[in-house]
Formats: C-alpha cells, sequence, structure tokens
C-alpha cells in the first residue's frame, strides 16, 4: 500500500498523547476487575450482606454503561479532549472517596461516581485515536496499543488486585488511581490535541440525552439484579420494558428533532453496527473466562488472591506480545474480516479446553494452555474489529460511534456475567441435589458456563462471515509494503 502524499505521518507529541489516553483506559478497565478479588475482605471490613455486596460492582458497571453513548456524543459536540479530562477528573476524585469510605453508603457511592467518569473519559478515546491518526498504518499501530489495554486489563486488575489485598489493604486497589489519574490530567493537558466540536449553536438535546441515559440505566440494572430476582421474574420483566420503552421513544424523538443526540445516520453505517454485535459475542467469551475462570481456580482448585492473577497472566503476556505488530501483519495477509474468524475459532477453544477441567486439574497443561491459547484469541480478534468498526464512520461522528463499540462490550459483558451466573448457580444445584459433593457441584456450573460462552462466540463467528465488509474504497487494509512496527 503506497501512502498518499497528502497524509501526513502523527507527531511524537501525538504517539506521546496516546499514552496518556491508553493510561486512562488501563486504569478504568483494571477498576473492572481488581474489585473482584477484594470483595470477601470489602464484606467482612463494611460489614456488607452477600446481596449488598453485589452493588459494590453493580453501581459501578450500572452508571459507566449508562452514560457511555450520551458522553461519546458530548465529546463530539464539545470537543473529545475536554471530555476526556472531565471524565479522568471525576474518575480520579471518585476513587479517592473509595479508598477513603468508611460505610456501605459511601463506598457504593463512589463507585456510581467512578463509573460516571470512567464512561465520560472512555467513551471519546477511539474517536481521539482515528481523528489523530489519519494514516491507516499508524492507525492501526494505535489501535494496537488500545487493544491491548483494553484485552489485557481485565487479567492485569485480578493480579495487581490480589497482591494489594494480599499485602496490603483493599482500600489501596482504589487509591492506587490517585497518582495515575493525576498524572494523565497533567500530560493530557498539554499533550492531547485540542480539537474544537461541532458546537452547541443548536441547543443540546436534553429530553434525549435524559431519555437515552434513563434507558441505558434501567436495561443494565435489569441485566445485573436478574440473577437475584429471576429472568421471568416481575422485577426484570418490568424494569427490562422500561427500558424499551424509553429506549423506543427515545429513537421516536430523535427522528422528530434537528439537533438530535443519536443522529440514526449512525446506524446504518455496516461497519459499526456489524463489528459491535461482534464484538458484543467475544466479550461474552471473555468475561466468561475472566469471572467463571477466576471462580473455578479460587474456590474449586483452592488458589488465594495472588495466584489468582497469576494464573491468568499468559493471557495478559500474549496479548501484549501480540500487540506490538503480529495482528496487524496477520492483518495484511489475510484482511480484518479473515483474521476476526480466526482469532474467534481460537477463543471457541480455549472456552472448549476449559469445559474439559475438572476438580483435579493441574494449571499445567490444561488451564495454562486454555489461558494461553484465549489470550491469542483475544489478541487476534480484537484489533480487526476495531479497525472494521471505525473505517466507515464520519470524523463528525467519531465520538457517538465509539460510544456504540463501548457500549457493546458493557451491556454484552453485564448480559453475559449474568447469564452465566445464572446458569452455572443453577446447575450447581442440581448437581448438589441429585447427590454430588460441593466441589464436583461447582465444577459443573462453571462447565456449563464455558459451554455457553463458547456457544455465544460461535454465534459471533456466523455474524462475522455473514457482516462483516471492510469498506476497502475508502479505507484499504494496511498491506505488507506498510512495515508495521512498534
Amino acid at each position: 500500500m503506497t501512502i498518499p502524499p497528502q497524509v501526513e505521518g502523527a507527531s511524537r507529541r501525538t504517539w506521546m498523547a496516546l499514552v496518556v489516553v491508553c493510561l486512562a483506559q488501563l486504569m478504568m478497565v483494571v477498576d473492572m476487575t481488581i474489585v473482584n478479588v477484594a470483595l470477601p475482605v470489602i464484606q467482612r471490613d463494611l460489614q456488607f450482606s452477600q446481596a449488598d455486596l453485589t452493588w459494590v460492582v453493580g453501581a459501578y458497571l450500572i452508571s459507566y454503561g449508562s452514560f457511555l453513548l450520551l458522553a461519546g456524543r458530548l465529546g463530539d459536540l464539545l470537543g473529545r479532549k475536554t471530555v476526556f479530562l472531565a471524565g479522568t477528573a471525576i474518575f480520579t476524585v471518585a476513587s479517592l472517596a473509595c479508598g477513603l469510605a468508611e460505610s456501605q453508603l459511601a463506598l457504593i457511592a463512589a463507585r456510581f461516581a467512578q463509573g460516571f467518569g470512567g464512561a465520560i473519559a472512555t467513551s471519546v478515546i477511539l474517536a481521539l485515536i482515528a481523528t489523530d491518526f489519519p494514516r491507516v498504518d499508524e492507525r492501526v499501530k494505535a489501535m494496537g496499543a488500545y487493544m491491548f489495554v483494553v484485552t489485557s486489563g481485565g487479567s492485569l486488575g485480578l493480579l495487581l488486585g490480589g497482591a494489594l489485598v494480599e499485602s496490603v489493604d483493599w482500600h489501596w486497589i482504589f487509591t492506587v488511581n490517585v497518582p495515575i489519574g493525576i498524572a494523565v490530567l497533567v500530560l493530557g493537558a498539554r499533550l492531547i490535541e485540542n480539537r474544537p466540536g461541532l458546537g452547541l449553536e443548536q441547543g443540546v438535546d436534553v429530553a434525549g440525552s435524559i431519555l437515552v441515559t434513563a434507558s441505558m440505566m434501567t436495561a443494565v440494572y435489569a441485566i445485573i439484579t436478574a440473577a437475584e430476582h429471576g429472568w421471568t421474574s416481575a422485577h426484570t420483566l418490568g424494569w427490562g420494558g422500561a427500558a424499551a420503552i424509553l429506549g423506543a421513544a427515545f429513537l421516536y424523538l430523535q427522528t422528530r428533532i434537528k439537533n438530535p443526540i443519536f443522529p440514526l445516520r449512525i446506524l446504518r453505517v455496516r461497519t459499526l453496527i456489524g463489528a459491535s454485535v461482534v464484538r458484543g459475542f467475544l466479550v461474552t467469551g471473555m468475561f466468561g473466562t475472566w469471572v467463571m475462570g477466576s471462580l473455578y481456580v479460587e474456590h474449586v482448585l483452592g488458589y488465594g488472591a495472588w495466584l489468582t492473577g497469576l494464573a491468568f497472566l499468559p493471557m495478559t503476556l500474549i496479548v501484549g506480545a501480540l500487540s506490538l505488530g503480529t495482528t496487524a501483519r496477520v492483518m495484511s495477509r489475510l484482511g480484518p474480516e479473515r483474521t476476526v474468524v480466526a482469532g474467534l475459532v481460537l477463543v471457541v477453544g480455549a472456552l472448549t479446553l476449559l469445559t474439559t477441567a475438572d476438580v483435579n486439574t493441574a494449571y499445567f497443561p490444561t488451564l495454562f494452555a486454555a489461558f494461553a491459547v484465549m489470550g491469542l484469541g483475544m489478541g487476534t480478534a480484537m484489533l480487526p474489529l476495531m479497525t472494521i468498526a471505525m473505517s466507515d464512520v464520519r470524523p463528525e461522528d467519531a465520538g457517538l460511534g465509539s460510544g456504540i463499540i463501548n457500549v457493546s462490550m458493557q451491556l454484552a459483558g453485564a448480559l453475559g456475567i449474568a447469564i452465566l451466573g445464572t446458569l452455572a448457580s443453577d446447575r450447581t444445584a442440581e448437581l448438589t441435589q441429585s447427590g454430588a459433593n460441593a466441589l464436583q457441584a461447582l465444577t459443573g456450573g462453571y462447565t456449563l458456563a464455558f459451554q455457553v460462552a463458547a456457544g455465544a462466540v460461535i454465534v459471533g463467528i456466523v455474524i462475522a462471515l455473514v457482516a462483516l465488509r471492510m469498506p476497502r474504497e475508502r479505507e484499504p487494509v494496511p498491506g505488507s509494503e506498510v512495515a508495521v512496527e512498534v
């Protein structure tokens, strides 16, 4: 591929700004899983009941998932640098509040604020990459760095959480964010290019903003609490129905006003919607491995917090190695579409391998191989999915496109964990009633969860084969002529 002479390469300052935004993304992705390791200690220290303890995680997920779309569009209107720095500041202050929390209510409220800040900041990161790196080869490298952060952050959070909980105190899993957040704010203010937004001259779609946020919030709430109340309960169906009604009202409103917060033309971008759907099914497999895998090694094999984090280290290292240019070179040979399918097939293989684990399974070779292959699949599929998703999005809609991609991950993650957790619990209860011992019953539940997760990724493969098509006439695939190096 020949780079057109009029397309200049990114400056050194732009590459340094990429490091800054990826550091912020890493901080927020790690925060989603680092708490899981500390939950038993937090429960004991603040005297949470088992039901109330879920809100330490749920409050973050609800606010994070609810504000992604709105925040992404605000980035287009107000300027992505402004929105990114505002979100990082809120997340940093909320992290300090979490670390200082001495009561249940204080911690849950601070976690909600953390999710709000995280949504605002991360909603525009992909848009920053798409607009600051106009050259295709450089954009692939930039997205490779972002991909490493997103896919490895979950397992890194387990490792870091185990280290902090066992060596210091659970408060440190939150306060460690404060110096990182301050550094991101200082460096981001200096390095991120201040591209003006579209402006608010035509006013703000206040009603649409309220409706989309309310719809997302009720949907995420219904999903997170479904495991507790039951999927067919009046509680779940009621909140789910309310989310659907609010969503329909929001879409109707967007067709009737001149300045919609969510221009419906974005839904006609096939690459964005198709890649987001496929990514959602992939995330179900990823989260199934992180959450169910960590529960399996902790509850069945008896691993402590630190060993649980170490168990996932091969996944993190392999994703990191692939982000150094290997996946980009594979894309140049196979094309993004085939690379996505290859990665998804590897993820199915990893989940299938996990279904063979029992109460006596050793880490080597079964679990090591499963986590390593999962890292290989994640590292192979995520970069081309993001490349395809943003390839046909208009620059003025890049923030909204970034928000849609992130929403697909958060909703799929929340829904996947809720469904897999429910299925695993029900299966464990059935096996216990039939006479299986506790460890065998737990293993049976986790096995079913891995099987369902593998099935979800297979659905993603089918959709990828049918729906993913790169707009080659506008966004050529990086060819072998371009040296992809980091």
